[in-house]
């Protein structure tokens, strides 16, 4: 009876050193909910060595604050460092982090600024028996994780999902960052303000607070939602207006073969007749060119390409090699929707390849790029093989990877190392350079 009267005395009166130890487990649950938060929010991809690395950092980071930095500011450093943690664990880009971190940042304050005046009310406590008697504490943190939990619930079962775009533009980037960061001090004065004076302040003002912080929070949704639906819409527009220019030369190219058509058969009857196999060889290999270029353009399609940002980027990387009058081979078998990997950074990798194939390539009297995009289910990986005619035979395959190391005038070798950086931190991606006397290739190796 002695020991139960102990316990409720220790649990019913002021006890900062019980409170300090109680902390550690409640730090953990706080780090949990916050990280299910923001993923479910961006509804971001994890394995679960991420979360339980991104959990076990965030709790010593998490300890080691509460203990040496001082309530409330041992808060803020806990915020940039989720949006740190996220960024490198969860390989995230960084104004996606900053986002998603943001948002989960301010529903978890929108329930404490909702529970906390009336909770202090009812039970006719102050800020600081609450924060120093366990029993209040307790109730106080269960009430609050199981709104949260049931605010992540809704997220996942409403689907409610943050659409983010990582194609922008550098006015877009530079606004939304603005937004963010005066939401991020809106995050940190209202902390203060609940920490320093939540007993004081009548529930009117704390109910405005609440208002207020709700305003922001709906309306940064709805500005950043318009940003990205107007980037997407114009990688669309842009995404039709290549398609169309590619349309315009297939059907001016179709055309003309229907136009010559009969030439053409008359042609190739001409040298049957007279049994000149060499001179029907080279006819045929000439033919092959013209309908190779029309089967390119035909690939070239919105369709087959299924992704704005790529199909722009291959469009365009094709027109300008064909300016150059390089003969461009494509086959294209690869559903990007399912890609393996980050869009940003393949776009960042196939984009480098394809600037240093066209440069090498245009050097050659032969001018050639194969481009083989397939998903080889087999081996469970997906293959982009990106090979072209070369100059340079002496090239070293191994040393064009370092920094500042490029073949090229006027070139900082900049390229090739960015992409190494990229290789290396993805652990399901290989890249194989190798070379012919003909040819010079790099396969990007994406497994799943």
């Amino acid at each position: 009876m002695e020991i139960l009267n102990n316990i409720w005395t220790a649990i019913t009166t002021p006890n900062i050193q019980l409170i300090n130890i109680i902390s550690v487990p409640i730090l953990l649950i706080e780090i949990t909910l916050t990280m299910h938060l923001f993923l479910s929010i961006m509804d971001l991809s994890s394995t679960r060595k991420q979360k339980i690395l991104y959990i076990l950092i965030s709790w010593i980071i998490g300890i080691f604050t509460m203990f040496i930095v001082s309530q409330p500011f041992n808060i803020f450093i806990n915020y940039f460092m989720t949006i740190f943690l996220q960024y490198i664990i969860f390989s995230n880009p960084f104004l996606k982090s900053v986002i998603s971190s943001v948002l989960a940042l301010v529903i978890y304050n929108l329930i404490n600024i909702l529970m906390v005046n009336p909770f202090i009310t009812i039970f006719n406590i102050n800020s600081e028996q609450l924060n120093s008697i366990l029993i209040y504490k307790l109730c106080y943190l269960i009430i609050m994780y199981i709104i949260t939990i049931i605010c992540i619930i809704i997220l996942k079962k409403k689907n409610l999902v943050f659409q983010f775009s990582d194609n922008i533009d550098k006015r877009n980037r530079n606004i939304i960052f603005a937004n963010l960061l005066f939401g991020i001090l809106a995050i940190i004065i209202q902390s203060i303000t609940l920490f320093y004076y939540v007993d004081t302040l009548p529930v009117i003002i704390t109910f405005l607070s609440f208002i207020s912080l709700l305003a922001y929070f709906a309306i940064s949704i709805y500005s950043l939602t318009r940003i990205f639906k107007l980037i997407l819409t114009t990688q669309k527009l842009e995404s039709a207006t290549e398609y169309n220019r590619s349309l315009r030369i297939l059907h001016d190219s179709v055309r003309g073969f229907k136009h010559d058509f009969d030439n053409i058969v008359t042609t190739i009857g001409g040298y049957v007749k007279t049994n000149d196999m060499s001179g029907l060889k080279d006819y045929y290999l000439q033919l092959e060119d013209d309908c190779q270029r029309v089967n390119n353009l035909y690939l070239l399609n919105p369709d087959v390409i299924n992704n704005d940002g790529i199909y722009n980027l291959l469009t365009k990387k094709y027109h300008e090699a064909d300016s150059k009058n390089i003969k461009v081979n494509m086959t294209f078998l690869l559903d990007l929707s399912t890609l393996h990997m980050k869009i940003y950074e393949f776009a960042r990798i196939l984009g480098i390849l394809l600037d240093n194939a066209i440069e090498a390539s245009n050097e050659c009297d032969e001018k050639i790029i194969n481009l083989d995009f397939r998903d080889d289910s087999k081996n469970s990986r997906q293959i982009i093989r990106i090979e072209n005619t070369y100059k340079n035979k002496d090239v070293d395959t191994e040393k064009i990877f370092e920094k500042g190391i490029s073949s090229k005038e006027n070139h900082t070798g900049l390229g090739l190392w960015e992409i190494r950086k990229l290789v290396k931190k993805n652990n399901n991606i290989n890249l194989f350079t190798s070379k012919t006397d003909k040819y010079f290739s790099q396969q990007l190796e994406i497994y799943y």
